[in-house]
């Protein structure tokens, strides 16, 4: 099995459960975070939203350099979110089915300003990118829990939900 194959389907996995999760935040609190140290709502469900299309661009390019990138599209709403969301699975998807083992496995490299902080494999960047994200729709999950919105299920049924849901 190609190693694109497997991110398939984990990036199929980990569609189902974040759609549902970034769908769900609730208009109106893009500001609110639970702890002056803790990311603001919004920033943190674009952050959600947006990630599966890193997976593309790093496949796509050689490197991103955070300190000239202006970041990408912002959405505000639950259903804005999702659309964001969609469009960065997309991107994802297609890159993927395009991959051939030899490309994963060339490095890639995060910069900040020219200067290289990070560089592996690409696979294992993907990699890492799939464990950001499940990290990061945790955190989703319970900013929504403290807002007092249903938390979908992800690995399993939550107070919300029961299995099957």
């Amino acid at each position: 099995m190609k190693l694109a194959d497997l991110f398939l389907e984990q990036l199929e996995r980990a569609t189902r459960a974040t759609r549902r999760t970034v769908e769900r935040v609730p208009d109106g609190k893009s500001t609110w975070a639970p702890h002056a140290k803790s990311m603001q709502l919004g920033y943190l469900a674009n952050l959600v939203a947006s990630m599966p299309s890193w997976i593309g661009m790093m496949i796509d390019r050689d490197f991103l350099d955070l300190g000239n990138y202006a970041g990408g599209p912002r959405a505000s709403t639950g259903a804005e979110l999702a659309a964001l969301f969609d469009k960065s699975a997309a991107d994802a998807r297609r890159a993927l089915s395009n991959a051939t083992d030899e490309h994963l496995l060339k490095p890639w490299q995060l910069r900040v300003s020219g200067n290289v902080v990070d560089e592996k494999p690409r696979y294992q960047q993907i990699a890492d990118t799939f464990t950001h994200l499940a990290h990061h729709r945790g955190q989703l999950t319970v900013y929504l829990r403290l807002n007092n919105v249903a938390v979908p299920q992800i690995y399993g049924p939550t107070a919300d939900e029961a299995w099957g849901a």
